[in-house]
């Protein structure tokens, strides 16, 4: 990394700790360390740091609480790291506003991948809408125009706002339920089973080989991920 990054890790094992703090610090990366949610609100608040990894077990409260407090007034990335791997969790964790969810046991290269896709789409998040380019597929949403290997697609209005979200959190898991609200609004009729025939359809537009995608993932019982264009 060309310049040092800072990282809150709110998280009450000391052997996560001691496991973290050397790979991250080689990487470049400032750490800091609270042990309970109220320290790591407070400290978070007080150092402003660059992105917040975030345990759901904590002593004093669920991890959840911490993050919608978070969430009220920072826009930093937050990757939730936790025990608790069913897809329910995952997907509370996500639709309260984190922007990755990692397993515990999880390995420092996933890891730190992880915090530079967040951080790059934290950091080019665009004021107008975004071009996307990634393995001959190039997406314009202000013209409102797809092409894959420089042919234009034509995609139906539901295709096309449902990859306009998915372009907008390009390297996020974005729900099932993110995905209803943003693409139709919670006024519209449409099922999570619309959503995937959708990306089903979609698939066999974007992706030149849609039975092993490359860029439009399933992130089974959670949601789907647009692949970022640096990964």
């Amino acid at each position: 990394m060309t310049s040092e990054k800072t990282l809150l890790v709110i998280e009450d094992e000391v052997a996560i700790l001691r496991f973290l703090r050397p790979s991250l610090e080689k990487e470049g990366w400032r750490m800091w360390e609270a042990a309970t949610g109220r320290a790591g609100i407070d400290l978070a608040a007080a150092k402003k740091p660059d992105a917040i990894l975030l345990d759901l077990g904590l002593p004093d409260g669920d991890g959840l609480d911490v993050l919608k407090n978070l969430r009220q007034w920072t826009s930093a990335p937050i990757l939730i790291i936790s025990a608790r791997g069913q897809e329910k969790d995952k997907i509370a964790g996500l639709d309260a506003g984190a922007d990755d969810y990692l397993t515990k046991p999880f390995g420092v290269a996933e890891l730190l991948a992880r915090l530079r896709v967040s951080l790059r789409h934290q950091e080019n998040r665009p004021e107008s809408a975004p071009l996307y380019e990634r393995e001959g597929l190039k997406i314009d949403l202000a013209a409102r125009h797809v092409w894959l290997k420089k042919k234009e697609i034509h995609l139906s209005p539901q295709q096309y706002d449902l990859l306009a979200v998915l372009v907008r959190h390009a390297g996020r898991v974005v729900t099932h339920k993110q995905l209803l609200k943003e693409a139709w609004g919670e006024d519209r009729v449409v099922t999570p089973e619309s959503v995937r025939i959708f990306v089903h359809q979609l698939r066999h537009k974007i992706e030149p080989d849609p039975v092993r995608p490359r860029c439009l993932k399933t992130e089974p019982g959670v949601g789907y991920r647009l692949s970022s264009p640096e990964e």
